[in-house]
């Protein structure tokens, strides 16, 4: 019997999937190359101040500037001492140079972690086509964010599940770059995987060393100041935690911070729920949403991370799961108000405690 010819529908669908990894590529490369290109004196705003803490330890000089009072003003270096091996390479080139380098680092990053993602091809095009897409992306590549590596980071222990001393370095490194992600180690040890735990506690326990070596204890020390001093969730400036989108809406600062403690206690009753019932990649996302949440202050920019649980979502026939980047994309900034960053956050961590793993 002769086979009948696809359906027009087919046949759309087919030509559409060739072009995927095309558009997507396009969309990427247009919408950050007009954002770098219009970015001005905010190009790599926060990578300088990465470039200047190094440079600083370079010239003897302490790695924290405790001058800063509230997050996000220019200048302000609030990772931990650990994150100054990653810095001090860019340090030895002059903060212009340096900057690109760094930008195209983090798009080398962000193609790494699609690589790495244990999902189909055509998952991971549509990925790149909504990261193209996506406001929290785009801008925070236009700051030299450390998104990327953190996106890259959470790949490899997402792919790495089964390879407990790879998923420990992995969630050592992110917690070397931000103190956040570190919450990996803690389900790890939830989920006794213990050889992950003991690789992870290793590699940061050598850059503590090593770091301390360069700057002192005195670093350390700084670091917590500094943290305490300025990571206010309620009242930060551009700051989109629940407790701070409820103020901003008209809350009394009280009411703002019950919102705040409310939405903790919630986060940590789901990732702990999700550690002992949830399977092993629903669980490890879940908590990927939570470190991010978990945080005194939510950016917009760290939106980007929820990509990888959305691939997930997608790569099994979720296609709502558009939704998510959607709700924050660059054609909708303008619009865009600013309880949809905790929203998104919550209803991706609310996916994740309930999608069928096994679709």
């Amino acid at each position: 019997m002769r086979s009948r010819p696809p359906e027009p529908a087919g046949r759309w669908t087919a030509a559409l999937g060739r072009l995927l990894p095309l558009l997507a590529i396009a969309v990427l490369a247009c919408t950050s190359g007009a954002v770098l290109a219009v970015a001005g004196d905010t190009l790599g705003y926060d990578f300088r101040a990465y470039h200047a803490a190094a440079s600083r330890v370079m010239a003897g000089q302490p790695l924290y500037d405790l001058s800063y009072t509230v997050a996000g003003p220019y200048g302000l270096f609030l990772y931990p001492p650990t994150f100054l091996p990653l810095a001090l390479p860019f340090a030895l080139l002059p903060v212009g140079p340096a900057t690109w380098a760094w930008i195209g680092t983090m798009l080398a990053a962000f193609a790494a972690g699609v690589r790495v993602m244990p999902v189909a091809a055509r998952t991971r095009w549509l990925v790149v086509l909504l990261a193209g897409l996506s406001w929290p992306f785009v801008y925070g590549l236009k700051l030299g964010q450390v998104g990327p590596l953190l996106f890259l980071a959470f790949a490899v222990g997402w792919r790495s599940l089964d390879r407990p001393r790879i998923l420990g370095v992995a969630g050592a490194v992110g917690a070397a770059i931000k103190i956040q992600p570190g919450i990996v180690l803690a389900w790890a040890l939830a989920t006794r995987r213990w050889w992950a735990v003991a690789a992870g506690a290793a590699v940061l326990l050598v850059l503590a060393a090593a770091v301390t070596i360069l700057t002192g204890f005195a670093a350390w020390g700084d670091f917590l100041s500094l943290i305490g001093r300025v990571n206010d969730p309620i009242t930060t400036p551009h700051n989109f935690t629940p407790g701070a989108v409820a103020y901003q809406l008209g809350l009394t600062h009280d009411a703002a911070v019950a919102v705040q403690w409310g939405s903790t206690a919630l986060v940590l009753v789901a990732i702990a729920w999700a550690a002992l019932r949830r399977p092993a990649v629903p669980s490890y996302l879940a908590v990927v949403v939570a470190s991010q949440l978990l945080s005194p202050v939510l950016w917009d920019h760290y939106a980007m991370l929820l990509l990888l649980p959305v691939a997930w979502l997608l790569d099994r026939g979720h296609r709502w799961a558009v939704l998510i980047p959607l709700a924050t994309s660059l054609p909708l900034v303008q619009a865009t108000p600013a309880a949809a960053y905790p929203l998104a956050f919550a209803v991706t961590l609310v996916a994740l405690l309930v999608v069928d793993a096994d679709a």
